[in-house]
C-alpha cells in the first residue's frame, strides 16, 4: 500500500482509552478521591508516562511522514495505538518496568521508518531528534505550574506527581540524546558520518541501550546523570523535594507515607 486513508491517522480507542485513566486518575490524585493517594500517583504518572511514549513514536512517524515515508500511515504509526509499534514490549513495557524498578525514563524506539524513501540528511537527523524532542516538550509542559509560579491551589499530592512525571521525561529526552548506536542521538548524527563508519558501528545498534544502562549502574555514573537531571528539573523550578515525594507516592506498594505539606 503506498497511499493512506482517513482511517490510517483516526485515533486509536487504545489511546483514547489511556488518556482517559491519565484524566481519571490525575482528577483523584487532585481531589484526594481515592482512599490510597500512592494508587492514584502510580495510575496517573504511568498512563501519562504511556501517553508520552505513544506521542514520541508519533512524533518519529509524522515527521518521517512529512519527509517522504508514506508507509507510516498504513503500518498504523499515525493512530497513537501503542499496539502497532514493531516492538510493543521495547516501546511500552520495558519502559513501564523500568519506570517501577528506578525512576528512569527508559527511551522506546519501536516504529520502523523506510529510511530509503527519505531524501537528505537533515530529513533524517529531524526524524530522529523528533522523538527525545517530544519528551522535551512534555518536560516543559509538566513543569508550567512550576516555572510559572502558579502552584497555588495545586494538591501537593498533584504536584508531586507532575514533579515525578516530569523527571522521567528529562531522563528520557537525555538518554534518548546520546550518540549511542541504537538511540536516537546516534540517528541524528548517523547521516552525516561516512559510510565506512556505519558500517562498523551498525553491528552495535541492537546493544547500545543495554551498555548505557550498564554505564549507569556505576555509581559515580550514576550520581552525575541525576545531578545533570536535577539541575535541568531546578532549572524548571522543581526542586529535590517534589520528585522525591513524587517517587515515593507513586511506590505505593512500598506503604503510602504521610505527605508533609508545603508551608510558605
Amino acid at each position: 500500500m503506498t497511499g493512506h486513508t482517513h482511517g490510517d491517522r483516526r485515533v486509536s480507542p487504545v489511546f483514547l482509552g489511556i488518556a482517559a485513566v491519565t484524566a481519571v486518575s490525575g482528577w483523584a490524585a487532585w481531589t484526594g478521591f481515592a482512599d490510597n493517594p500512592g494508587f492514584a500517583v502510580f495510575l496517573f504518572v504511568t498512563a501519562a508516562w504511556v501517553v508520552s511514549l505513544c506521542l514520541h513514536e508519533y512524533a518519529h512517524a509524522r515527521t518521517a511522514l512529512h519527509g517522504g515515508d508514506i508507509s507510516v500511515g498504513a503500518k498504523g504509526y499515525l493512530t497513537l495505538n501503542p499496539l502497532k509499534y514493531t516492538h510493543a514490549l521495547l516501546s511500552i513495557v520495558l519502559p513501564v518496568l523500568f519506570v517501577v524498578m528506578g525512576g528512569i525514563g527508559l527511551p522506546g524506539g519501536a516504529v520502523f521508518i523506510e529510511r530509503e524513501r527519505i531524501r537528505g540528511r537533515w530529513r533524517h537527523s529531524l526524524i530522529s531528534a523528533a522523538g527525545p524532542l517530544t519528551n522535551a516538550l512534555f518536560a516543559v509542559v509538566c513543569t508550567a505550574p512550576f516555572w510559572l509560579d502558579a502552584l497555588d491551589g495545586v494538591p501537593d499530592t498533584f504536584r508531586y506527581a507532575l514533579a515525578f512525571l516530569a523527571l522521567l521525561q528529562v531522563t528520557a529526552a537525555i538518554l534518548n540524546f546520546l550518540p549511542v548506536p541504537g538511540l536516537d542521538g546516534y540517528g541524528v548524527i548517523e547521516p552525516w558520518l561516512s559510510y565506512s563508519i556505519r558500517r562498523q558501528v551498525e553491528p552495535f545498534a541492537p546493544f547500545g541501550l543495554l551498555a548505557v544502562f550498564g554505564i549507569l549502574w556505576i555509581p559515580e555514573v550514576n550520581e552525575a546523570f541525576f545531578d545533570a537531571v536535577d539541575a535541568i528539573l531546578r532549572g524548571l523550578g522543581v526542586e529535590e523535594w517534589d520528585t522525591y515525594w513524587g517517587q515515593r507516592l507513586y511506590r505505593f506498594w512500598q506503604g503510602t507515607p504521610d505527605v508533609p505539606e508545603i508551608t510558605g
